[in-house]
């Protein structure tokens, strides 16, 4: 595959992620959005917009350290249950989405994320730990893990 057809297939994959996102939000008047950080594999932005209910769709914009480093875009769509917690909301969650790699050979694959998230009582914060299973498939298949701490601010 030439490299202008995998920067192709990139943006189309982008483009791809996030129509999907924009379609759910349009369907589900979402119930808040957070918008921080998350430091890790991958490090830089992290949002949230919440659809309804326990779902939600989160968004990465960073930058990934693995190899010679590249912009990490990624996007899923995320279940929640609640744990029992003293006090504070705290969450489980789990999903499906994808993830797209800038760099000299692009990379294109899936996520499976899962993760806790906590809220803290009388705030307006929220952390979270984070690990998401990947499966490249654009240019070649193989396994990768993403993972960190973060931190967003309901807004």
């Amino acid at each position: 595959m030439t490299t202008v057809n995998k920067q192709r297939l990139a943006l189309l994959s982008i483009l791809f992620l996030f129509a999907g996102g924009t379609t759910l939000s349009a369907q589900n008047t979402p119930t808040s959005a957070e918008l921080g950080i998350i430091v890790g594999e991958p490090t830089g932005i992290s949002a949230k917009l919440w659809t309804g209910g326990n779902k939600a769709i989160d968004l990465g914009l960073a930058w990934s350290f693995s190899g010679s480093g590249a912009i990490h875009i990624h996007s899923d769509y995320l279940l929640h249950g609640n744990l029992n917690a003293d006090t504070g909301t705290l969450m489980y969650y789990y999903g499906i989405g994808g993830r797209v790699l800038f760099r000299d050979d692009p990379k294109v694959g899936v996520r499976v994320p899962f993760g806790l998230q906590y809220i803290i009582p009388d705030s307006r914060l929220g952390i979270f730990f984070e690990l998401a299973p990947l499966l490249n498939l654009v240019p070649a298949t193989d396994f990768d893990v993403n993972g960190g701490l973060g931190i967003r601010l309901f807004l």
